[in-house]
């Protein structure tokens, strides 16, 4: 029996190579950047990938307003109070469709407030609300839970799109919940404008100005909406009356320091020339001169009894600074009453209107103070 050898058959050996690694979509816009340029937003390489801030985002896929809030999304992350509820399962559904529906409040009592031209010594800070909403502490539960968790949703699509980027579904979802959350802070506030005003009587004085109370407090109950702690149990007013004392009290002490620097307000009264009422003076003199040639002329067509009382209650026999009859003095001298003088007095002076306009348009401007009736 013949031996036979086994040859084996080794493997070509293939030639040394260096392997390419793999990099990610965020590494590659990264590497690709120039070094002094600011970082690159990471961008999803798909049909449906948009960056913010910049030409990538598809023309009119987003309004204006939309493209502000997402862009405000890529600069600050959004802020909420956590809960364990939101990470259970089926969060989204007890928290909204489970959950009692919360009534709108009735805000039309408080716009009077907002008018500034109602000043605030006419009672207006005592106005009440004719039929105030107050929620219970359960149901201020609720709604605190349906605000956070909607910003809650917001915040980690926003983490999620830092890590892999932004994509037109993620954009849509963020401005959805956005919406619902601002809905509902906006329903909060509205529902406890009634602490504003309540904490805005508690420290009215002469140096804080009522309607400079109420936007501060307006902007402070805002603020502690965002920050209150539902789980904790308390009540919101609880809390949003403290935060509206403590801006008022803030309000106070910035005031009384400005008026430290400001003792004096603008008056414009103050802020007159002197040319100016010089001019103003002459001018009056002029028409005081034009109005007597106009009376001895006989051009307004008056009566003799008319021009003895234009003649005896405004002197014009005498300087213009010289003390004129009464009413009841004039009225001895024609043996009538003080009544019946004012009539043919003020009679007379429309005529002498009337022939001044005539005359000179531009006189009707000046003739309250030319004409107007003497003490």
């Amino acid at each position: 029996m013949k031996n036979t050898a086994t040859i084996k058959l080794l493997p070509k050996k293939r030639p040394a190579t260096m392997r390419t690694p793999k990099l990610s979509v965020a590494r590659v816009a990264l590497l690709s950047q120039a070094p002094d340029s600011t970082p690159a937003l990471k961008v999803r390489r798909s049909s449906s990938a948009i960056s913010f801030g910049s030409t990538q985002m598809p023309t009119g896929s987003f309004t204006p307003e939309e493209r502000t809030i997402l862009e405000g999304f890529q600069r600050e992350k959004v802020q909420f109070v956590a809960s364990p509820d939101f990470l259970r399962a089926g969060a989204e559904r007890r928290i909204f469709a489970d959950a009692p529906v919360i009534a709108k409040p009735d805000i039309t009592w408080y716009q009077p407030l907002l008018d500034e031209r109602t000043p605030a010594s006419n009672g207006t800070a005592n106005v009440r609300p004719p039929k105030s909403l107050v929620l219970t502490a359960a149901q201020e539960r609720v709604i605190f839970a349906q605000l956070n968790y909607a910003r809650f949703r917001v915040a980690r699509t926003q983490r999620k799109a830092a890590r892999e980027g932004m994509t037109t579904e993620s954009a849509r979802d963020m401005l959805h919940w956005h919406a619902v959350a601002e809905k509902i802070r906006k329903q909060i506030a509205e529902t406890n404008l009634a602490l504003v005003l309540a904490m805005a009587k508690r420290v009215r004085s002469a140096d804080l100005d009522f309607g400079d109370l109420i936007s501060e407090g307006n902007m402070a109950l805002l603020r502690s909406v965002d920050k209150f702690d539902f789980g904790r149990g308390f009540k919101f007013s609880t809390y949003g009356c403290r935060a509206i004392l403590k801006a008022y009290s803030r309000l106070g002490i910035k005031t009384q320091k400005h008026r430290q620097f400001f003792p004096v307000e603008f008056d414009p009264e103050l802020e007159r020339a002197d040319h100016s009422g010089e001019t103003r003076r002459v001018r009056e003199n002029d028409d005081i001169i034009e109005v007597k040639n106009l009376f001895q002329s006989d051009r307004a067509g008056l009566s003799d009894i008319e021009r003895t009382v234009i003649f005896h209650r405004y002197g014009l026999d005498r300087p213009v600074n010289a003390s004129q009859l009464t009413l009841e003095q004039v009225g001895l001298i024609l043996g009538v009453t003080k009544e019946r003088v004012r009539q043919i007095q003020n009679k007379a002076l429309e005529k002498i209107r009337l022939a001044l306009i005539s005359m000179n348009p531009s006189m009707a401007y000046s003739l309250p103070g030319i004409i107007g009736t003497p003490n």
